[in-house]
């Protein structure tokens, strides 16, 4: 099996290669920077140089290619390149008779438009990708548990012993690990009957605020509070890495929530189900603490 992965110098699909090579597949890694070259290769993928706008660069890399990994660039200057970038791959797929495409969203697809380009353009890809004739597995994960590793979070967590987050603390969510996204990817990639699912994934658990600092607090050996970050503070504190545009976009949603008479669900509570097809085995908020609680307190090393 010789699988193509997008995004991999991310965190949302570096751990696709690891994944795809517990089962024996042979991975080849896009990346648009050659300094991505060795950290792709030492995790065990073959690095390729390609930038999604290139259609005929598309064509040549699917050649021989038996499935694709992808997952739009999160941070787009304009997000509607998305379709362009989707596009491209998509038929170069489809002219090189590519067995199957599995699509992370990095993110709980809306129902309809919204007037949010990011979430927008999401439809218009699904729409594609489901009219393409290819064989499709769509992963929609709920938000990641690396997402409290971003800098907008983690300097609040060492500095103050808070998780800072921009959802109110009485908004559940079922938040998930990178690593067991990849797995479930992965297991998409190899299960031949499906193919033309989607899946909305999602943690087991479904944690408040206080309850993921509890969770949390468990794991890593310290005390943290959960502070639930004004959507400004966080907009600004987003700007260097999503762009302006990107970080108003942003902002505008988690001000939206905040008067909500009735929180967007972040939580599957069938996921059992979806465990029986794709079997993954899950992690717990209180063991992704304790796995990565170095990163946030090195003096503690």
């Amino acid at each position: 099996m010789k699988i193509l992965v997008f995004g991999a110098t991310g965190s949302q699909q570096f751990n696709v290669i690891g994944e795809a090579n517990k089962k024996g597949a042979e991975v080849i890694a896009a990346t648009s920077s050659e300094k991505s070259f060795e950290k792709l290769s030492q995790a065990g993928a073959t690095p390729v140089l390609a930038n999604l706008s290139d259609a005929d660069k598309m064509l040549e890399i699917t050649k021989g290619v038996d499935a694709i990994a992808f997952m739009i660039p999160v941070s787009l200057p304009n997000p509607v390149d998305g379709l362009t970038y989707s596009k491209n791959v998509i038929d170069a797929a489809k002219a090189n008779n590519v067995g199957k495409i599995v699509w992370n969203t990095s993110g709980w697809l809306e129902s309809q438009k919204i007037g949010s380009p990011v979430d927008d353009v999401k439809l218009d890809v699904r729409a594609y990708l489901i009219n393409s004739g290819l064989d499709y597995v769509i992963i929609e994960p709920t938000i990641y548990m690396e997402n409290m590793m971003g800098a907008f979070c983690a300097q609040f967590i060492t500095n103050m012993k808070k998780i800072a987050y921009p959802t109110p603390e009485a908004m559940p969510i079922g938040w998930i690990a990178s690593r067991d996204v990849s797995a479930f990817v992965v297991e998409a990639i190899y299960n031949k009957h499906l193919k033309a699912d989607a899946f909305k994934i999602s943690g087991l658990e479904n944690l408040k605020g206080n309850d993921l600092a509890e969770q949390f607090s468990k794991g890593a050996g310290e005390e943290i509070a959960y502070y639930p970050q004004k959507p400004q503070e966080f907009g600004d504190i987003m700007k260097p890495f999503v762009g302006e545009a990107g970080a108003l976009s942003v902002a505008a949603y988690y001000e939206s929530l905040q008067n909500a008479a009735e929180y967007p669900p972040k939580f599957n509570a069938h996921m059992n189900e979806i465990l029986e097809k794709l079997p993954v085995k899950m992690t717990s908020l209180r063991d992704w603490a304790a796995d990565h609680k170095d990163f946030f307190f090195r003096d503690n090393i």
